[in-house]
């Protein structure tokens, strides 16, 4: 069992490294070998600091699911994220900026149960332009800054629905 439980931590180990240097390279936009390199090591640093926290359990088939189903929903925030960006440029430039907007905080309870679902879910309101994600508490009450009504009207949505099954809640 003690032999499975150090192939999994050199296993994650090695899976954080490479998915951070991966990352690192499309992000960076430097190829030479300075800055591979440079990239390379600080993705190892990375990888031994936290390799056990983005895959916390045996392999699985749950977990291949799991990193399948969330890129699938990928592409679908990515959208959500353009969307809300023209909506904030529409207020932004609209000639009655002053009564479009209504900032103001909305709390509601969410129904996933899990830190990760929570935190992915907190993660993605505040990546949106206008929603800020202020506190969650442990029993999974959210507190969102939101800039006008509609962007308070989908809170939490298919947003929250689309976590619930990526985590499988």
């Amino acid at each position: 069992m003690c032999s499975m439980t150090t192939n999994w931590k050199l296993t994650s180990f090695r899976l954080t490294v490479l998915i951070v240097f991966g990352l690192w390279v499309l992000f960076s936009g430097r190829f030479d070998p300075f800055h591979l390199t440079a990239g390379f090591i600080c993705s190892i640093i990375v990888g031994l600091m936290s390799g056990d926290l983005m895959f916390t359990a045996s392999p699985t088939r749950d977990i291949l699911l799991l990193w399948m189903r969330l890129a699938g929903f990928l592409p679908w925030l990515f959208y959500q994220v353009f969307r809300a960006n023209v909506h904030v440029l529409y207020l932004a430039f609209h000639p009655r900026l002053a009564q479009r907007i209504d900032p103001h905080i909305i709390e509601f309870d969410s129904r996933l149960t899990s830190d990760y679902a929570r935190t992915t879910f907190a993660n993605c309101i505040t990546l949106t332009p206008g929603t800020i994600t202020v506190s969650v508490s442990a029993v999974g009450r959210f507190r969102v800054h939101c800039i006008d009504a509609q962007s308070a009207a989908a809170l939490p949505g298919d947003m929250e629905a689309r976590i619930a099954k990526v985590f499988g809640e």
